[in-house]
């Protein structure tokens, strides 16, 4: 998972990534509200964690303009010491999606992570998935692009399925090498020489590219809009 953790406690923080970090999750981090939003608003997080007392700008306050100005939907899950009822309905409405109150368990955390982004991701359980004018069967493994089939190897259908999981938000490289190699990733850069021999399959033959490299953060699968 692509995971924002938007907290001003570096202990907290810490914590929270020793435990995530060795899993094959990838976490970008914020320590004021501000900070976090912009980061947030960037739509490229699976999920986001986001503390509700920060400095700058609080949390409720931060989940509200990601939903209202940023018209984004991804799950955000709020941690905070206040564990009434009227509070956390103040964080429900605000368009918080579960709540964790401190101090709390790691390995709950990633629970509850996990399940929110099965929840806000119907496609995952979609057995044909579609962006533009290509196809990927995840039944017969079979890539069809403008009518054409794709001939791909075992590591190139398992890069395009999870671009096309993740479409058309970024795929972050930690990612995309956990996919193929688990917790034991290549010391060189062979993810960047499968993306090469993909894009030569699914793009070079066809008149629009839908691979997009984002520099210093990874790759996305996107259709162009039509002029």
């Amino acid at each position: 998972m692509e995971i924002l953790i938007i907290e001003d406690n570096q202990d907290i923080a810490a914590n929270i990534a020793d435990y995530l970090e060795p899993r094959g999750h990838a976490l970008d981090f914020a320590i004021d509200g501000a900070a976090g939003l912009a980061l947030a608003a960037s739509g490229r997080f699976d999920v986001i964690v986001l503390d509700l007392m920060l400095p700058r700008m609080d949390g409720l306050t931060v989940c509200r303009k990601l939903r209202e100005e940023a018209q984004l939907q991804t799950p955000v899950l709020m941690l905070t010491a206040r564990d009434t009822l009227d509070d956390k309905l103040e964080g429900f409405r605000s368009g918080t999606d579960d709540y964790l109150v401190k101090p709390f368990s790691v390995k709950e955390l990633e629970v509850r992570l996990e399940a929110l982004v099965k929840r806000s991701s119907p496609d995952v359980s979609a057995r044909r998935l579609t962006v533009g004018d290509l196809t990927f069967d995840r039944d017969s493994l079979v890539a069809v692009r403008a009518n054409q089939t794709i001939d791909l190897n075992p590591a190139q259908r398992k890069l395009l399925e999870t671009l096309l999981l993740k479409s058309p938000n970024v795929v972050s490289r930690e990612e995309l090498e956990h996919v193929l190699w688990g917790e034991s990733p290549p010391d060189r850069d062979i993810l960047r020489t499968h993306i090469y021999t993909l894009r030569n399959l699914v793009d070079k033959p066809f008149p629009s590219p839908l691979i997009q490299t984002v520099h210093g953060v990874g790759y996305r699968l996107v259709a162009e809009e039509p002029q």
